[in-house]
């Protein structure tokens, strides 16, 4: 289902009522920020998405169609994606993820939440939980970036880095280049071991798969083996997808959110 907005009828919570959530665009401390902001009282759970590189808010459709009518959801654009504004702010994680927690309290979503990250989005989303632990009840890992398996810019190939220059906006220049940065930064940070965590790892079976990096990934068995060692008390589930997993096959990431959904129950 392609669509822009989430109508979402109320009778699954309680008799007589609806609630609508579309695509929005407010004013958030004086900048333009898209979003989409389901807000369910009868629910306990809320649901913060956070979007990998260059994603935008519409390639949560079919997730948020089918958790909405058991939590409240946020999930936004960041500056420079879709409508959002831009911004001469840092795109570290850090100012990231204070940015997101403004937006949360603006709309009165109240934590504890349940962070789901896609890709990039997923590095963020390690940060808002052992930044903010306090404020963190769940967090799933959409194929997820962790820290260090990105180069750092400079080691990237100029053919990348060109590549990048000629056909990435700013913005999304600026939160690759980051991403190093953003990685000691949730290394710095405290453990999450006592959060119950889900990662989602693409891995599909097809034999004509063929992963592609350009060149930007490290993949030595130091990086891979510190990979793998992190968050030892995670589900881990491999799913038969592509990077984009919430497109490809939305059902596995559903499963993971509503199973935190009912651990916050």
């Amino acid at each position: 289902m392609i669509m822009r907005s989430v109508a979402v009828m109320a009778g699954l919570w309680c008799a007589g009522q609806a609630l609508a959530a579309t695509v929005t665009t407010e004013l958030i401390d004086g900048r333009a920020v898209e979003m989409i902001s389901v807000k369910n009282p009868a629910a306990k759970a809320v649901v913060v998405f956070e979007n990998g590189s260059r994603a935008t808010v519409d390639k949560w459709d079919k997730v948020i169609d089918a958790i909405a009518p058991q939590a409240s959801v946020f999930a936004y654009n960041r500056p420079g994606y879709g409508k959002s504004a831009e911004t001469d702010a840092p795109r570290d994680g850090l100012t990231i993820v204070e940015q997101l927690r403004a937006q949360l309290r603006q709309q009165g979503l109240r934590p504890p939440y349940i962070l789901v990250g896609h890709s990039l989005g997923g590095l963020y989303m390690q940060l808002f939980a052992k930044r903010h632990p306090e404020e963190v009840s769940g967090i799933v890992l959409v194929d997820s970036l962790y820290p260090r398996v990105i180069k750092k810019q400079e080691d990237f190939p100029l053919l990348t880095r060109v590549g990048a220059r000629l056909f990435f906006s700013s913005m999304v220049r600026k939160e690759i280049n980051s991403i190093d940065e953003t990685s000691e930064q949730v290394l710095a940070q405290g453990s999450i071991d006592d959060k119950p965590l889900i990662r989602l790892v693409n891995q599909p079976r097809g034999a004509t798969a063929i992963p592609v990096d350009f060149g930007v990934v490290n993949k030595d068995p130091q990086t891979v083996a510190f990979v793998k060692a992190l968050y030892p008390q995670a589900k881990t589930v491999f799913v038969d997808s592509d990077h984009q997993m919430q497109t490809a096959t939305p059902q596995a990431v559903i499963d993971a959110i509503k199973e935190m959904i009912v651990l916050r129950q």
